[in-house]
């Protein structure tokens, strides 16, 4: 297989945008990737479009990249679409990554978007509950009802507390006070996410991400030719993971953490450990969850996540820094989009074109979503690790 590389990325600012269509979004997104990557849309030879609810949320089926793609001047290429829970761009850049890696295409295009605010809040609502299984939606399953029980009980075990969960929020949302992209700009103090209205003991409102709009996007290339393009660092494709929910096995107590998994796979596949890593972008819907993950992705022991963050180590000045972007928390998460927005931060941190949220001369940086829910575990997975 080739090596691959990303030459261009680009995002729309996530927010609430309600004169703006998916394909505006899209169109932004894809031309700012082509720009950055100094390549014209000629160039491109495969896309691959990641969208998650615009089925029942706009009543778009069926053809959305081919649609989205269109208003952005592009037609007869091929286009596959992919749906895939909160992994949904992660999996767009696996499918292009695939394909140069192959030797089929020479250049691509990697896409998500996501249109969530469409002033009804219905749609909305069953849109986000499609994300779990029919027999769960109709027995009342809350995702912030479920993830609050596993909380207490990582509370329980590891004296975790209600603090260091909103510590989380505090580190990113001043994170994504600096990024111009972000939804939500207001740094947080512990006072005020505690403070914030109830959604499911030990969750508040400021511990959950919101839903958004936006878009983003990457150039994807064969190495062999990249510097017929660009002259930008190149930012490799060490790895891009994926996998869906485990189940329980007779006997055991819990099923094996989908996340512990993908990156074990992920890390043997790019020949990088966890000690490797420089900087990260993590799925914080819930923001208590970014001690979790922190865990099972090796970058500390089992039940030390509170103590990793209240050490400083995942603040931009820490040895690992983690949700340089804000996060879900404050960037703001449009399903279908999110994963190429975490890529995006880590190829500019990689680059050193962060700006007030550049990091010390990062090498490798890991992007981790997980969404969905099987009863038991997420639906998906994907960790992608990118190096210089």
């Amino acid at each position: 297989m080739r090596d691959v590389v990303i030459i261009g990325v680009g995002m729309t600012p996530f927010g609430r945008f309600m004169d703006q269509s998916p394909s505006d979004l899209a169109v932004v997104a894809c031309w700012n990737a082509i720009k950055d990557a100094n390549v014209s849309g000629k160039d491109i030879q495969t896309a691959w479009v990641g969208n998650c609810l615009a089925g029942i949320v706009t009543g778009q089926q069926g053809i959305r990249g081919q649609v989205f793609l269109r208003e952005a001047g592009f037609s007869e290429l091929p286009i596959t679409n992919v749906e895939n829970a909160c992994a949904t761009a992660g999996t767009a850049l696996r499918g292009v990554w695939m394909e140069i890696a192959l030797g089929l295409y020479d250049v691509g295009l990697a896409l998500g978007v996501e249109k969530m605010y469409v002033g009804d809040r219905a749609k909305q609502l069953k849109a986000l509950a499609g994300l779990t299984p029919s027999e769960l939606r109709n027995s009342g399953f809350q995702f912030t009802a479920d993830l609050a029980l596993h909380l207490k009980k990582y509370m329980r075990k590891y004296g975790a507390t209600r603090e260091d969960f909103a510590k989380v929020v505090v580190k990113n949302s001043y994170n994504g006070s600096l990024n111009p992209y972000g939804q939500y700009r207001k740094p947080r103090t512990v006072e005020e996410v505690l403070s914030s209205r109830m959604i499911a003991d030990p969750l508040t409102l400021l511990m959950c991400a919101s839903i958004g709009d936006g878009a983003a996007a990457a150039v994807v290339c064969a190495k062999e030719v990249a510097r017929k393009y660009t002259d930008k660092p190149l930012v490799h494709i060490g790895s891009v993971a994926l996998k869906s929910g485990a189940v329980r096995q007779p006997g055991a107590d819990e099923v094996d953490d989908i996340r512990r998994r993908t990156a074990e796979e992920a890390y043997n596949r790019s020949g990088i450990g966890p000690e490797d890593i420089d900087v990260a972008e993590l799925h914080d819907a819930i923001a208590p969850n970014e001690l979790r993950i922190y865990e099972a992705l090796g970058f500390c022991k089992e039940g030390e996540g509170a103590k990793m963050l209240n050490e400083g180590r995942t603040a931009m000045t820490g040895d690992i820094p983690v949700n340089t972007s804000g996060g879900l928390i404050a960037r703001g998460h449009p399903i279908g989009a999110t994963g190429l927005a975490q890529v995006a931060e880590i190829v500019w941190q990689l680059r050193g074109e962060a700006g007030d949220r550049q990091v010390d001369s990062p090498k490798v940086g890991l992007c981790q979503d997980a969404g969905g829910w099987l009863g038991e575990d997420n639906a998906a997975c994907d960790i992608i690790i990118l190096k210089k």
